[in-house]
């Protein structure tokens, strides 16, 4: 039974509703979603995949991660950064993708956004986790109603246009919160849900980069 966002498994945890109690979605939501990650090379892979995402479901995006892994050298941007003609022609052909010419490129365009970016602050984790919300900027409570009405947030808006001034594609607000949710800047599991405490745990242990 769903009660303002949250679903009770058959395993007796209490969850956000968003998983629907599919196997592999719901490992996502457990063990993936919301906990901080400060690795230069999946930071890069989420905010693309979160791209690739733009009109689709994001299930079909984490179906199709391992290919996409695959497709782009695990997300290595110094490799993608390299990539040319023949790498988006293979990418076009690769049906275990989403293959979509303008995310494509899109995805090596930003992979030499990214080696500029770490160039300049040392590290993407250090530029990504510079833009986390201060608890002023955060609801009170995290209740599902707020996250629905909130798809986009000030601090998204934020480091929307600066990615976008640096030449970053695809990563307008709406996708730029997908990516603060997943990554960990915020903790978008709402009240009630097994897994905000610990991500909450997780999020003040973190040394930020």
């Amino acid at each position: 039974m769903t009660v303002r966002g949250l679903l009770d498994g058959d395993d007796g945890r209490t969850r956000c509703a968003w998983h629907g109690n599919l196997d592999d979605y719901r490992r996502y939501h457990d063990e993936e979603w919301g906990h901080p990650v400060t690795s230069d090379i999946r930071l890069f892979e989420k905010i693309c995949l979160e791209g690739f995402q733009s009109g689709l479901s994001w299930l079909t995006i984490l179906r199709k991660r391992e290919s996409f892994r695959s497709a782009f050298a695990g997300f290595d941007f110094d490799k993608v950064a390299a990539f040319d003609d023949a790498d988006i022609a293979r990418c076009l052909a690769d049906t275990g993708i989403v293959r979509h010419r303008g995310k494509i490129v899109s995805t090596i365009n930003n992979a030499r956004r990214a080696q500029a970016l770490r160039e300049e602050f040392g590290t993407l984790a250090r530029y990504f986790w510079s833009f986390e919300p201060t608890p002023q900027e955060r609801p009170e409570r995290v209740e599902w109603d707020v996250i629905v009405a909130n798809p986009t947030t000030p601090t998204s808006v934020r480091l929307s246009k600066d990615l976008k001034k640096r030449g970053w594609t695809f990563v307008g607000p709406t996708t730029v919160y997908a990516f603060m949710q997943a990554m960990g800047l915020v903790n978008d599991h709402v009240e009630g849900c097994f897994c905000r405490p610990e991500v909450e745990a997780k999020r003040n242990s973190l040394s930020r980069p």
